[in-house]
């Protein structure tokens, strides 16, 4: 589902930071090899996940759901210099693929891969978190938001990617959809929780940001 005519989308991109060569490469490649390249993050969101980290110039990242990695290097773009990035997929078909891009970049050897399950991997990884984004399998949101939090630190921002699910929260559920059912928990949840403030933007496919106050 597109939620801006073509033609505005292409205005927004062209007056936008243009995308920068490995990941133009990144691009292409994954449209030309994966079978739903359309998960990838894409030119003008890379780029506000790239503005949003260099704002922040997190020490700790950690991001669910890697896919071909570009999401992880548009967030390692704003990462502090001694910073770390920890990325989690179930895909281990993927896994080459991400860390060839990843040795490409300058980032390398700061970015961590871990193939498995989310909520077995991160109750082991010893670290607090300044900048989390999840983009994985949406009927567990609410349990990954559940597993992070404890290990936030003040200030922290929590990025969530398709909140919006092609229109799908804002339409009759239907009784067999558990992924929107569970978006819409996690939507509520995160604009109500004492914790957090929240602002969700109709970017791509929704994408919320939520400050650990």
């Amino acid at each position: 589902m597109d939620f801006l005519p073509e033609k505005i989308n292409d205005y927004v991109e062209k007056h936008s930071q243009a995308e920068p060569a490995l990941l133009k490469k990144l691009n292409r490649e994954t449209w030309q090899k994966q079978m739903q390249a359309r998960m990838l993050s894409g030119h003008f969101q890379g780029r506000v996940l790239s503005m949003l980290a260099k704002l922040m110039q997190p020490k700790n990242i950690l991001e669910i759901g890697t896919y071909t990695g570009y999401s992880a290097l548009c967030l390692a773009e704003g990462m502090h210099p001694n910073g770390e990035l920890h990325t989690i997929d179930i895909n281990e078909e993927l896994y080459d693929f991400q860390r060839k891009y990843f040795d490409e970049s300058s980032y390398g050897k700061q970015i961590f891969q871990h193939l498995g399950n989310a909520l077995e991997i991160i109750p082991k990884l010893n670290k607090t978190f300044d900048l989390v984004f999840i983009d994985a399998d949406k009927s567990n949101y609410p349990k990954y938001l559940e597993i992070i939090l404890p290990r936030l630190n003040k200030g922290a921002v929590i990025l969530s990617d398709n909140v919006l699910w092609s229109g799908k929260v804002v339409e009759e559920l239907k009784k067999d959809d558990l992924d929107t059912k569970a978006l819409l928990t996690y939507n509520k949840t995160l604009n109500e929780h004492p914790k957090l403030e929240t602002v969700l933007l109709p970017i791509r496919d929704g994408l919320t940001i939520s400050r650990v106050i």
